[in-house]
């Protein structure tokens, strides 16, 4: 797997992955940015709750379940010194969909944080504190 991240200008950054897609990370003004792009810390939660997501739905997916939507809530906590990295992380799901069955989308997030997320189970072994939760709730 490769990625190159090349400086624009200031703050600003064109991260393009292996795969060929761009993204643009840019700073706060405060810290010499123009706000014009994702943080980079924001980065990673994105990619962890993308990972995990992919899992479930997967998952889910292979049961056979009929899910209308997944949306996974990321909240992180930081470290107060440099460097701020996380130390606690929640990942809350909303699973909605027809006739879903609560202990099968558990199972999802369960086998998704326990063994196969590889972004959650890299952070957990770096010292961040990862908790999952979710919601099961009926759509037409």
């Amino acid at each position: 797997m490769k990625a190159t991240v090349k400086w624009v200008d200031n703050a600003m950054f064109l991260g393009e992955s292996g795969s060929g897609h761009a993204i643009v990370m840019d700073g706060p003004e405060d810290h010499g940015g123009r706000n014009m792009g994702i943080r980079p810390m924001e980065m990673l939660l994105l990619g962890l709750g993308g990972c995990t997501s992919f899992d479930v739905m997967s998952i889910l997916s292979k049961q056979r379940l009929d899910v209308r939507d997944c949306v996974a809530e990321i909240e992180a906590e930081r470290a107060d010194a440099v460097p701020s990295v996380f130390t606690k992380i929640h990942v809350h799901f909303k699973v909605s969909g027809r006739n879903l069955k609560e202990s099968l989308v558990e199972r999802a997030v369960k086998l998704s944080a326990e063994k196969y997320c590889s972004a959650s189970i890299m952070l957990e072994q770096a010292g961040v504190e990862i908790t999952h939760s979710f919601a099961v709730s009926e759509t037409d």
